[in-house]
């Protein structure tokens, strides 16, 4: 927190200086992304909020997982490092998610 509060000298503890944007549900989200929520579903046992955010904008979200899907599962370093990467780097940011 300490971090993020030398970053954006606005936020305090308990107080947001930025909207929030709510995952949709899957009821609410374009026909076009139902494949994907269950894809996802299935994958994690669960949608992950991170993605049911993007699916306000359905070609968000279709063009974020071909680069997600691309970083993780191609390359030399193994999956289960990158993510190890990726939840250090926000834990370095103060990133509640």
């Amino acid at each position: 927190m300490f971090l993020r509060q030398l970053q954006y000298p606005r936020l305090r503890p308990g107080r947001r200086s930025m909207p929030v944007v709510n995952p949709l549900p899957k009821e609410k989200a374009s026909p076009e992304v139902h494949d994907l929520y269950d894809k996802l579903t299935q994958a994690n046992g669960f949608m992950p909020a991170f993605f049911g955010t993007m699916a306000h904008r359905p070609a968000v979200l279709k063009s974020f997982l071909a680069v997600y899907t691309a970083a993780i599962n191609q390359g030399t370093v193994e999956p289960r490092y990158k993510e190890l990467a990726y939840l250090k780097t926000s834990r370095i940011n103060g990133c509640e998610y």
